[in-house]
């Protein structure tokens, strides 16, 4: 019934997607199971992408030959570039999107997608042989054989839901959860955990009086995440803005005596920045109000997401609570929020390529490793779907550094670090975000992904035509030489002093007030120079012009720090046979066994001294 595989992908979120389409792009045979063909990328909590970091990270997935910028840009209905205020190290793109076009979208695409088998059925069991992965076992008793094996379970394995007093199994609402694999694997050797997570309530939109809230409009221009020409809309979704107040707070605690989380019912750690109200209430006593973000589900549908609302206390209480918010007082509830908890294998178990330790070819991506969010778990599903093509090829793994993107950050922290809680990506977890800003995405990456057999020639022809955009307009304000004629009204407009004597353009740039296309604009023989350069290259001319110290002061660190980690730790290496080191550190070495002195590094609860004195031993 089925061929052999090269690569199966168990679960179709966003981890197990990207992670389907990359291995199908570079030529595996790949099929992807899934539970339910109805919900496929389904977005399971906010409809929206982006965000603070996360936005980068969708940027870099698409830079790399992913799907998630194309259909987040084709499925929008609101876009923001957030942090305009800072320097452009700090943007990042976020959208609002339809929930429905979303999950048709990235199905279509994977339909297009030559190589792309599906299969619905649950995944109960892996078949192993010799510390190696060859196949799965179906729900309905199928045996289905591979040469690798993608396990992207999200909030699906053992799953338990929790709304109040009530607690059922499923994976997300109205969906069963997943059961076998966690048990197989732990019988292994494999160390397993809980960790939760939880969504707000959905509520009917024409119940709600918008007056009363404050509207959110979009950007008027439409940037998006893919770096090709991708559909943009061209009218947007207002989101709308109000506020808890110290009745909603009081209402919220007469639930708390039977709220899942503060009975014990709830054995998972839940993600520490994306808290629950009744959390928020908890930690924040001395805050009488919260801020609520109340987004549209899509085009075509009078659904409400509220953002800020998450809870799992009883319904009744969310119900009396949300009254009380201005804007809400005729509320009527589509669904409840809930909390859910589920199974999750700590990171520090996996190499680089997010294959296992400890079983060959067995790949491990999303929230099975510990992270929230959807970027976080596609970012995990390319990288793994392009290692699974990678090891039944025998080629070398894929590997990004730090300092090459926020994927590499995300996947050495949590191989290097572990995690407890549920992981999100933050610009403040990169020590290079200068280097890594969303608008360079392609030009730091898809190169590397053209020559890997991803990244389309299209892709390349774009990128090499954008930094040879970037050179001639370097060049071009290099040559040009300004004077008081060119520039005394446009400067006294931004309040920044005239000019005494004739400046080059280039120089003139570095004024914080100074921007390339209103000087462009201003100066007309200079605007007939760069006519022809699009409006994204012209941002790239003027960011690397503007913040070249800064990017060179980085790039110098970066390879500062680099060279630790070209320094290989033997695979078989005794740490036994080192006594100076701290027990912590020896603990950490002998579970983690890092694969060089930079990883070694990093790994929480190590020292520089127990470094020093590895790369001694080592050097013996």
């Amino acid at each position: 019934m089925f061929p052999r595989y090269d690569v199966i992908v168990v679960g179709a979120g966003h981890a197990g997607c990207e992670a389907a389409a990359a291995a199908a792009n570079l030529g595996s045979k790949v099929l992807l199971v899934t539970m339910n063909m109805q919900t496929i990328a389904q977005m399971s909590c906010n409809p929206a992408m982006g965000g603070i970091a996360k936005g980068q990270i969708v940027r870099e997935i698409d830079a790399l030959g992913g799907y998630s910028g194309i259909v987040t840009d084709e499925t929008m209905i609101q876009f923001r570039m957030l942090n305009k205020s800072k320097g452009p190290a700090m943007w990042s793109p976020r959208s609002q999107n339809d929930r429905m076009l979303f999950s048709l979208k990235w199905r279509e695409l994977l339909e297009q997608t030559p190589n792309v088998d599906f299969y619905q059925d649950m995944v109960k069991s892996l078949i192993i042989r010799e510390n190696k992965v060859i196949g799965v076992i179906t729900g309905l008793g199928h045996e289905i054989f591979s040469r690798s094996v993608v396990v992207t379970s999200g909030t699906f394995l053992n799953g338990i839901i929790h709304i109040g007093e009530k607690r059922f199994g499923g994976g997300r609402v109205a969906e069963k959860a997943s059961t076998g694999i966690t048990e197989q694997l732990v019988e292994i050797g494999f160390e397993s955990d809980r960790l939760k997570t939880g969504t707000p309530p959905r509520l009917d939109g024409r119940s709600l009086d918008y007056s009363k809230m404050e509207e959110q409009h979009g950007d008027e221009e439409i940037v998006g995440f893919s770096f090709t020409a991708t559909s943009k809309p061209t009218q947007q979704k207002s989101c709308w803005i109000t506020y808890t107040n110290s009745t909603v707070h009081d209402i919220l605690k007469t639930g708390f005596s039977r709220s899942p989380m503060y009975s014990g019912r709830i054995e998972g750690v839940g993600p520490r920045y994306c808290p629950s109200i009744e959390d928020k209430i908890n930690r924040f006593a001395e805050r009488d109000r919260h801020q609520l973000f109340v987004e549209p589900e899509g085009w075509n549908t009078v659904e409400i997401y509220v953002n800020g609302f998450s809870t799992s206390l009883p319904e009744e209480v969310q119900y009396e609570a949300l009254r009380m918010v201005p804007g809400f007082e005729h509320v009527r509830i589509f669904r409840p929020g809930y909390a859910i908890e589920y199974d999750y294998f700590p990171p520090t178990q996996l190499n680089y390529s997010l294959e296992t330790k400890y079983i060959d070819s067995l790949f491990f991506a999303g929230q099975i490793n510990g992270t929230t969010g959807y970027e976080e778990a596609a970012c995990q599903g390319l990288m793994a779907g392009i290692n699974a093509h990678q090891k039944v090829r025998n080629l070398e793994p894929f590997v990004l550094k730090r300092s090459d993107a926020y994927i590499g950050v995300l996947i050495d922290d949590l191989i290097s670090k572990g995690t407890d809680e549920p992981y999100r990506m933050f610009t403040s977890r990169a020590e290079f975000r200068t280097l890594l800003r969303q608008d360079n995405a392609d030009l730091r990456l898809t190169e590397t992904s053209y020559r890997l057999g991803l990244a389309s020639q299209a892709r390349m022809d774009n990128v090499i035509a954008k930094k040879e955009g970037v050179e001639k307009i370097k060049s071009i304000l290099q040559d040009y030489t300004l004077d008081n004629a060119d520039t005394d009204i446009y400067l006294q407009a931004k309040n920044s002093s005239t000019l005494t004597q004739k400046q080059k353009a280039l120089q003139l740039l570095l004024r914080p007030a100074v921007d390339l296309i209103s000087l462009k604009d201003n100066v007309p023989d200079l605007s007939g120079l760069l006519t022809s350069f699009t409006p994204d290259i012209l941002e790239q001319a003027e960011i690397q012009i503007k913040y070249n110290v800064y990017i060179e002061k980085e790039r110098e660190l970066a390879t500062r720090m680099g060279q630790l980690d070209e320094l290989a730790i033997p695979e078989n290496f005794d740490y036994d046979r080192i006594s100076a080191i701290s027990t912590e550190a020896l603990q950490k070495f002998k579970k983690i066994k890092p694969r060089t002195l930079g990883q070694a590094s990093r790994i929480s609860g190590v020292n520089p001294s127990d470094v020093q004195i590895l790369m001694v031993y080592m050097g013996r």
